[in-house]
Protein backbone atom coordinates (compact mmCIF):
# COMPACT_ATOMS: atom_id res chain seq x y z
CA UNK A 1 0.00 0.00 0.00
CA UNK A 2 1.19 3.41 -0.75
CA UNK A 3 1.36 6.11 1.37
CA UNK A 4 1.30 10.51 1.20
CA UNK A 5 2.52 11.81 4.28
CA UNK A 6 2.73 15.81 4.81
CA UNK A 7 5.26 17.12 7.32
CA UNK A 8 6.35 19.99 8.88
CA UNK A 9 9.28 19.78 11.64
CA UNK A 10 9.50 22.65 14.02
CA UNK A 11 12.70 22.82 15.65
CA UNK A 12 12.22 25.34 18.74
CA UNK A 13 15.49 26.87 18.41
CA UNK A 14 16.88 29.95 17.10
CA UNK A 15 18.94 28.09 14.76
CA UNK A 16 16.12 26.41 13.45
CA UNK A 17 17.20 25.59 9.54
CA UNK A 18 20.29 23.71 10.26
CA UNK A 19 18.03 20.98 11.97
CA UNK A 20 15.18 21.43 8.93
CA UNK A 21 17.71 21.38 5.86
CA UNK A 22 19.27 18.18 7.51
CA UNK A 23 16.16 16.10 8.25
CA UNK A 24 15.06 16.88 4.72
CA UNK A 25 18.38 16.14 2.73
CA UNK A 26 18.43 12.83 5.07
CA UNK A 27 14.97 11.84 3.75
CA UNK A 28 16.04 12.60 0.10
CA UNK A 29 19.14 10.02 0.89
CA UNK A 30 16.45 6.86 0.36
CA UNK A 31 16.04 6.12 -3.20
CA UNK A 32 12.78 4.52 -2.30
CA UNK A 33 10.88 7.73 -1.40
CA UNK A 34 9.43 10.76 -3.35
CA UNK A 35 10.09 13.70 -1.52
CA UNK A 36 8.69 17.23 -2.44
CA UNK A 37 9.44 20.19 -0.55
CA UNK A 38 7.79 23.62 -0.38
CA UNK A 39 8.32 26.73 2.02
CA UNK A 40 5.18 24.77 4.18
CA UNK A 41 6.26 21.44 4.49
CA UNK A 42 7.87 18.57 3.14
CA UNK A 43 5.68 15.92 0.80
CA UNK A 44 6.92 12.23 1.56
CA UNK A 45 5.55 9.32 -0.91
CA UNK A 46 6.28 5.76 -1.13
CA UNK A 47 5.33 2.39 0.67
CA UNK A 48 3.54 2.65 3.87
CA UNK A 49 5.56 0.74 6.08
CA UNK A 50 9.17 1.79 4.55
CA UNK A 51 7.83 5.37 4.80
CA UNK A 52 7.31 5.09 8.12
CA UNK A 53 10.18 3.25 8.99
CA UNK A 54 12.09 5.71 7.75
CA UNK A 55 10.57 8.39 9.28
CA UNK A 56 10.42 6.63 12.17
CA UNK A 57 14.72 7.10 12.18
CA UNK A 58 15.35 10.01 11.04
CA UNK A 59 12.75 11.85 13.33
CA UNK A 60 14.37 10.05 16.30
CA UNK A 61 18.08 11.03 14.87
CA UNK A 62 16.55 14.84 14.83
CA UNK A 63 15.37 14.28 18.72
CA UNK A 64 18.59 13.29 19.66
CA UNK A 65 20.34 16.47 18.13
CA UNK A 66 17.76 18.99 18.41
CA UNK A 67 15.49 17.41 21.83
CA UNK A 68 13.03 20.14 21.57
CA UNK A 69 11.96 19.90 17.95
CA UNK A 70 8.02 19.22 16.99
CA UNK A 71 7.06 17.12 14.25
CA UNK A 72 3.39 17.74 12.69
CA UNK A 73 2.01 15.39 9.82
CA UNK A 74 -1.10 14.40 7.76
CA UNK A 75 -1.14 10.87 6.61
CA UNK A 76 -3.35 9.81 3.44
CA UNK A 77 -3.10 6.63 2.01
CA UNK A 78 -2.30 6.57 -1.88
CA UNK A 79 0.24 7.78 -3.74
CA UNK A 80 -0.70 11.75 -4.04
CA UNK A 81 2.00 13.28 -5.65
CA UNK A 82 1.76 15.52 -8.67
CA UNK A 83 2.63 12.87 -10.92
CA UNK A 84 1.07 9.66 -9.89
Amino acid sequence: MQVSVEISLYPLDQNYIPPIQDFIDRLNSYAELKVIGNTLSTQVFGDYTRVFEILNTEMQRTHQGTPKAAFVMKVLQGDLSPDA
